[in-house]
């Protein structure tokens, strides 16, 4: 009774009112006494050591499979290797091939296994930068996407989007056809190749030269690109 404490001022207040002198001594001891005590706990408070996590983590050098050369293409902090199974990477094509060119292809890869120091990573798909894809589409021209799910020889699913840009503006029933075309010679060629084949093929560009050279027997056409894939088994 008397005392009052503030905890975010850190200011004790006596409200001596009527007390008599010897009452005042004792609540004003009282208050040095707690007061001491607050800053003590304070101090060690202060002096508690925050834990250091990172220096429990090891570093590990993230590698592409076989089929894209084994190549570094990072490193990763974990605390145990499990914690990296399934952790995504992702570098462009400039990055492994040295093909600057190459810049606006996106490849993304998957940690599936640690050996040692190294995270061995597979492939699960790649994309085009926006910007190319902007890039390709100009006035007077029709843009024909043809999305295929195809299954390579040794069973692997492989989601494709397919983006052709025409010479000039194709009617509708045009472009249904080309995207039926397009779909049927996806299909036919991830059906003589591996998948490793496949892969190589899309994202080197030779599929969709090979595609566009097909189609464009059917209409004229200006560009053909694989702008998305995705490894679905």
């Amino acid at each position: 009774e008397g005392v009052n404490y503030n905890e975010n001022t850190r200011k004790v207040t006596i409200n001596v009112g009527d007390l008599e002198n010897k009452k005042v001594i004792k609540l004003e001891t009282e208050v040095q006494e707690f007061e001491g005590t607050i800053s003590i706990m304070a101090k060690a408070k202060a002096r508690r050591r925050v834990r250091d996590t990172w220096k429990e983590k090891s570093w590990y050098t993230i590698k592409t499979p076989v089929n894209f050369e084994d190549k570094e293409i990072g490193e990763t902090p974990a605390r145990d290797p499990d914690y990296l199974i399934g952790r995504g990477v992702e570098v462009t094509m400039r990055e492994l091939s040295g093909d600057f060119s190459k810049q606006y292809i996106k490849l993304r890869f998957e940690i599936d296994n640690v050996a040692g120091d190294v995270a061995n990573t597979k492939f699960t798909g790649h994309k085009t930068t926006t910007d190319y894809v902007r890039s390709m589409i100009r006035r007077g021209t029709s843009r024909i996407d043809a999305s295929s799910i195809v299954k390579t020889k040794d069973d692997r699913k492989v989601k494709l989007h397919v983006l052709a840009v025409t010479t000039r503006r194709a009617k509708s029933s045009q472009q249904k056809y080309m995207r039926q075309v397009i779909n049927d010679l996806l299909a036919e060629t991830a059906a003589e190749k591996s998948f490793d084949e496949l892969i190589k093929l899309v994202v080197n560009g030779k599929l969709a030269s090979e595609v566009y050279h097909n189609a464009k027997k059917i209409y004229p056409l200006k560009r053909v690109e694989i702008i998305k894939s995705k490894v679905l088994n």
